[in-house]
């Protein structure tokens, strides 16, 4: 008896723990909403420049900005110049006002990097990213 209610009490906490995780209707709203509004911005961060060429790395010194949008970095070099980095998650938190650190020993950012961010006043860990590859945009 003793080995039939175990399976069964396990598949109970693990369904509540499961049910704990989802969203709800509300938050998934709320979520949709947020990552329209970050489309939006980097759509107006980018408007009026075309994508031309994709490159593998980009000299760091190159950009005088950084601004994040989600998961997508915007290297800013000019109004008519940008690169942008999609690092698929990790370091949204440059978003809010966090510190993105990169080491390079060549100068270069290059996909593949891990980047980190740290909090600007405790210098505390708050996330890392790959960065991939980096998109040129320029004026048309």
């Amino acid at each position: 008896m003793r080995n039939r209610i175990f399976p069964l009490a396990s598949l109970s906490v693990a369904a509540v723990a499961l049910s704990s995780c989802a969203m709800t209707p509300a938050e998934t709203a709320r979520a949709a909403d947020a990552k329209a509004a970050t489309q939006a911005a980097l759509g107006k961060e980018l408007a009026g420049l075309t994508p031309t060429e994709t490159r593998d790395c980009m000299d760091n010194y190159q950009s005088s900005s950084l601004k994040a949008y989600g998961g997508t970095l915007v290297y800013s070099v000019s109004k008519k110049l940008k690169y942008v980095n999609d690092t698929g998650g990790g370091c949204e938190a440059v978003e809010r006002g966090d510190i993105l650190v990169t080491k390079s020993p060549s100068g270069r950012l290059c996909r593949g990097d891990i980047a980190r961010t740290v909090m600007p006043g405790s210098r505390m860990p708050s996330g890392s990213c790959a960065l991939g590859s980096f998109v040129t945009y320029r004026a048309k």
